[in-house]
């Protein structure tokens, strides 16, 4: 049977009128789907029974579940979900002393296939549809409330896969976040991280409505960012500085851009000057990330190296911060995809998500 959460609110209303029931159940149907985002007809307590069983004839819920979840020392909480179909996405929970940041994933899988991330291994299996990712947020919000005290205050779209090669259905995971029929949260609140798609940048910013954009570069270098992220071969340094200056000239909004250091990779003096010059025609903040050892050749960058990378940048009025990493004990940081998570129930292993925060 088909999910009811593929239903727009017009095609919910008119199911109903077919079997003679009021219009204004829809708008009650609706609520309990996107305000209130429950998971079963029985919890609709004031549609009546027999309205209840119509849905329940009629439309089932894929809904996600979580199937496994690792606390680290320092309270970050990894989450895997199991999605319908059985197969498994991730979701983190990071708390601080003022908010609590949920990461989600838009895509089982990822087809960007940089060179230190390992769910790039397992290759892009599907999209996740919008009511797929809504779900993170309803089941991770409660977890927040549980564990932390407090619901959500801050999601960042930067699990598994690449956001802007699911548009549509992430645009629509924001849209019911945000607006005032669905859970209401500020736009403010939300920030999309992409690998540099350029089309999705540019469609980003001809949106009225819009999360905040982050940008994993990690090097401005074009012969050095090809090397560790394939995606720059069809989405050109050169072309993707020429939609960040669109997106800024559309919207006036600063770019966050992902540096992630890589020991003797690009974290050098020069790699630092080339990525100052690279970012003069817009603003930005820099985000510099510590590298988390995986099963790939690269090294973290010493911390004399990233001492000397922020005073360059620094030197040159950029807005520089260096994220220290979350949950390392539990694989649940930067990079430490498939590391120290069990298989799933079909014995594949479980791969974990990129955080980069």
């Amino acid at each position: 049977m088909k999910d009811i959460r593929e239903l727009s609110f017009n095609e919910i209303s008119d199911f109903l009128l077919q079997y003679g029931e009021k219009k204004f159940r829809a708008k009650q149907i609706y609520e309990w789907l996107w305000r209130k985002g429950i998971g079963s007809f029985s919890e609709m307590n004031n549609i009546g029974q027999q309205v209840q069983q119509l849905l329940n004839d009629n439309f089932t819920f894929h809904r996600a579940s979580i199937d496994v979840e690792h606390k680290s020392s320092d309270k970050t909480t990894k989450f895997g979900f199991r999605l319908h179909d059985n197969k498994m996405i991730e979701g983190v929970l990071i708390p601080t002393k003022e908010r609590v940041t949920a990461c989600v994933s838009t895509q089982v899988g990822c087809a960007m296939h940089c060179a230190f991330c390992a769910t790039g291994q397992m290759g892009f299996i599907r999209n996740l549809h919008y009511s797929e990712i809504f779900d993170q947020y309803i089941l991770l919000n409660h977890k927040s409330i549980e564990y932390f005290g407090q619901g959500i205050t801050n999601i960042v779209y930067m699990g598994m896969g690449e956001p802007l090669l699911n548009f549509a259905n992430v645009m629509k995971s924001i849209d019911l976040l945000t607006t005032k029929d669905g859970i209401g949260l500020s736009p403010q609140r939300i920030t999309l991280s992409t690998a540099g798609i350029i089309e999705g940048i540019r469609k980003l910013a001809d949106l009225d409505f819009r999360p905040g954009l982050a940008i994993s570069l990690h090097s401005a270098d074009p012969k050095k960012r090809i090397h560790i992220m394939p995606v720059t071969e069809h989405n050109p340094l050169d072309k993707l500085q020429e939609a960040i200056k669109y997106y800024h000239e559309k919207t006036g909004e600063r770019i966050t851009f992902e540096y992630l250091l890589l020991n003797g990779i690009n974290d050098s003096l020069r790699d630092a000057e080339i990525l100052a010059s690279y970012c003069r025609p817009f603003p930005v903040k820099i985000n510099l990330i510590e590298f988390n050892a995986t099963d790939s050749p690269f090294q973290r960058s010493s911390e004399e190296n990233v001492q000397k990378f922020i005073q360059f940048l620094e030197s040159r009025n950029m807005v520089v911060n260096l994220r220290r990493s979350r949950g390392k004990d539990i694989a649940a940081a930067c990079g430490q995809l498939i590391k120290n998570f069990p298989s799933d129930k079909g014995g594949n292993s479980v791969p974990l998500f990129v955080l980069l925060l």
